[in-house]
């Protein structure tokens, strides 16, 4: 009878010496366990390795088909390893994947990813286009580019302090600079962190379920303005914190447009409660996107890369190839920015999105943009139930479509919604995806149900992390 192989670690670590041929997208490298050990052969993960480095690592998981290792030393550097570092925040706080990583050589790895989700999806013909980027002065942006920060906070000896989770955790990483915001978000953050301790607002935690604060959340606009929102354990705060963090953050913030209150009293992992006040100014920051004005909530979705994802939009109406006289049909619409920025180029638009409180914005923003009913109209609905919803707006005067958009979330769309489009008989499609293996996985539904795929375009909205967004034209088959 042979012996089952034990997952149970050594009781002296295990060190072994690995060369690095592949970088996954959660930044890890990817190795083969060396000859002469119990597990050789076998797939071995190290974070912070990259792609042609040679290491020492310690084994500190093993299973039947697979091993973890962290990182001891860098014996042979690859030349695809960034010489200066990328970000001083602690590598924990798991946003920089390919901290490590040549800009250049992160661009292949992400197009490698979805050249082989395609492939595995069983569409290997599909051709994929070298990743698209946004440049400035003939140079990558790569930093500073996010529009949105979202900061969970913690109580130490020292005061509160604010930062990100460490991967896979609710373990706050202390970090108030990252290389991928503004670098007034750390600074404001910074001063928020000073004040609650000022005011007495203590920090939530989790385990207990006690303390005021949970996130500090920032969203800003291209001009800088920016909307702060603190997320609470609490109906209220205290009257003397409110008004002495307003006081003194406005004096010292000129960009601050509006601070607000989201009230999340759920022992739950979603950072936003459903509702929200208003302690100072607007409630909303407005924005230009593909030169269209767009009013957004904080609750509302937004592309965290203002100038990629004009460029996205961009070329997602390229493909398109909108003659004007399309009937459009946006759906998980959002506020409206897709649809909108299409608007002048297409006859009509149609937004469904699920989240009332974005509907309101994306009708706000049809107004804000000169655009009366007949040229734009949105309803709230789940956009995965097309057939109600679709059925819906026509009976509301919305024209049948002739065109889709479809930007849905990680998780991708349903076969019920592609089975819709294909009843309808819509000519076009053009899916944005956030996700890789989902895009695929849909792309082989709708060739399933009558439908050529374009060419797949990805766009890099999300620089020196694991996410890539991509872009597709999907056309009826003629015959």
């Amino acid at each position: 009878m042979s012996k089952q192989k034990s997952n149970r670690l050594p009781d002296k670590p295990e060190v072994v010496t690995v060369t690095i041929h592949d970088l996954n997208n959660l930044g890890c490298g990817v190795g083969r366990m060396p000859e002469g050990t119990p597990d050789a052969g076998i797939v071995i993960f190290i974070k912070g390795a990259v792609t042609g480095d040679t290491v020492k690592s310690q084994i500190i998981k093993r299973t039947k088909s697979f091993c973890v290792g962290k990182l001891l030393e860098i014996v042979t550097p690859s030349p695809m390893r960034m010489e200066e570092e990328f970000c001083s925040a602690p590598e924990a706080c798991g946003g920089c994947v390919y901290r490590h990583l040549k800009y250049e050589d992160e661009l292949i790895s992400k197009h490698s990813r979805v050249t082989q989700a395609f492939r595995q999806a069983g569409l290997s013909d599909v051709v994929i286009r070298p990743v698209l980027t946004v440049k400035h002065g003939g140079e990558h942006v790569t930093t500073g580019y996010r529009n949105k920060g979202m900061f969970p906070v913690r109580q130490s000896k020292n005061g509160m302090e604010a930062g990100f989770y460490a991967a896979k955790t609710h373990k706050v990483i202390p970090c108030f600079d990252c290389a991928l915001q503004p670098d007034f978000f750390g600074e404001l953050v910074r001063e928020v962190c000073r004040l609650c301790d000022k005011y007495r607002v203590t920090a939530y935690d989790e385990e207990t379920g006690k303390g005021t604060l949970r996130h500090i959340y920032l969203r800003c606009a291209a001009d800088g303005s920016t909307l702060l929102t603190l997320v609470i354990n609490d109906e209220r705060l205290p009257k003397p914190a409110a008004e002495g963090l307003v006081h003194e953050l406005v004096g010292r913030f000129p960009s601050l447009c509006g601070i607000l209150l989201n009230i999340n009293r759920e022992s739950t992992n979603v950072v936003l409660g459903d509702r929200f006040e208003t302690l100072w100014g607007k409630d909303y920051i407005e924005d230009t996107l593909c030169g269209k004005k767009l009013r957004l909530s904080a609750g509302s979705f937004y592309q965290v890369n203002h100038n990629a994802a004009e460029l996205l939009y961009n070329t997602a109406a390229d493909m398109a190839e909108l003659t004007g006289d399309e009937h459009l049909l946006d759906l998980y619409c959002g506020a409206g920015s897709i649809g909108l920025s299409m608007a002048d180029r297409v006859a009509d638009v149609t937004g469904i999105e699920i989240i009332p409180e974005a509907v309101e914005c994306a009708k706000v923003n049809a107004r804000l943009n000169g655009l009366g009913p007949d040229r734009a109209r949105f309803f709230c609905g789940d956009a995965s139930d097309a057939h109600k919803f679709l059925a819906a707006a026509e009976e509301n005067g919305a024209p049948a479509p002739d065109l889709v958009v479809i930007d849905p979330p990680r998780k991708g769309t349903t076969r019920e919604l592609i089975s819709e489009i294909a009843a309808r008989g819509i000519e076009r499609v053009v899916y944005i995806s956030c996700d890789p293996e989902t895009l695929a996985r849909d792309c082989k539904v709708f060739r399933e149900c009558g439908y050529e795929i374009g060419e797949v375009q990805p766009v890099d909205l999300f620089a020196r992390t694991g996410h890539i967004e991509n872009a597709v034209c999907i056309t009826r088959r003629t015959s």
